[in-house]
């Protein structure tokens, strides 16, 4: 559910709130930003979209749903879709977009999910698996409830970024090993401070080979075209041609 962070406070905290209350706490402003915030509406939700391709009558898991924007795509181009989230708040205001009947769940992903084995031909991941330590379990968990033959599609932070951000600000930034980052988000006049950990590529590639994932997408996708006139502040140090920037890192997984 996370937009991208432009401004990293690389804290390390032995103890911390949880993604789910966070969101509780910034569930309204979160959801109103997501709405129509050039990271999510015009560059991640569009490019996940895209990866799904043709879904009419798929099974699929909104895995960290949030208030239900992509579900809501994902349902109106035939999906018959199921979502989870950890926070209470965010799936609150899913129910009053999706309406009573639309399954969604609270449900963690660091631990088991309520589904039987193979129940889903597809699992979307969305901005969701960067708020977890230990990306094994919950790989795992996924796998399972995936029909052979099932993708799951993934959308993390982009593990160059934030690396990139310190080393301009004249840090020297680690980029190998898994790191803990902590930000303070504020939305809707409410405040949460927001965990992430953020991992190098070849940890991220690793998890999903070791979980049994044979990877046949690492996307980097362009945004679309309407942003650049809809968001100019952003895209004036962007060069007229070009269409892609740093932010977003996509995988497209089989489970064969």
């Amino acid at each position: 559910m996370a937009r991208m962070p432009t401004t990293p406070e690389d804290h390390v905290e032995s103890a911390h709130s949880s993604p789910s209350n966070a969101y509780d706490m910034i569930a309204e402003g979160y959801a109103a930003e997501n709405e129509t915030s050039l990271l999510n509406a015009y560059y991640e939700r569009p490019a996940m979209l895209e990866f799904a391709g043709d879904v009419t009558g798929r099974r699929i898991l909104d895995a960290g749903c949030g208030s239900g924007p992509l579900f809501f795509a994902l349902r109106d181009r035939g999906a018959i879709v199921t979502g989870i989230d950890a926070s209470a708040g965010m799936l609150e205001l899913a129910r009053r977009r999706l309406g009573p009947d639309a399954d969604l769940r609270v449900a963690d992903l660091a631990g088991p999910l309520p589904f039987p084995d193979g129940a889903f031909d597809d699992v979307i991941a969305s901005l969701v698996l960067h708020y977890l330590e230990d990306w094994g379990p919950t790989l795992a968990e996924l796998r399972r409830v995936l029909r052979p033959g099932g993708r799951l599609l993934v959308s993390v932070d982009h593990p160059f970024v934030i690396p990139l951000m310190r080393h301009r600000a004249g840090e020297k930034p680690s980029y190998f090993g898994t790191r803990n980052r902590i930000e303070e988000w504020t939305m809707g006049g409410q405040t949460a401070r927001m965990s992430f950990w953020d991992r190098p590529l070849h940890a991220m590639t690793e998890a999903f080979t070791a979980a049994g994932f044979r990877i046949s997408v690492i996307s980097e996708p362009p945004f679309v075209p309407e942003a650049r006139e809809l968001f100019p502040e952003e895209f004036r140090e962007i060069e007229p041609s070009r269409t892609r920037f740093l932010c977003f890192l996509f995988f497209v997984l089989g489970a064969d």
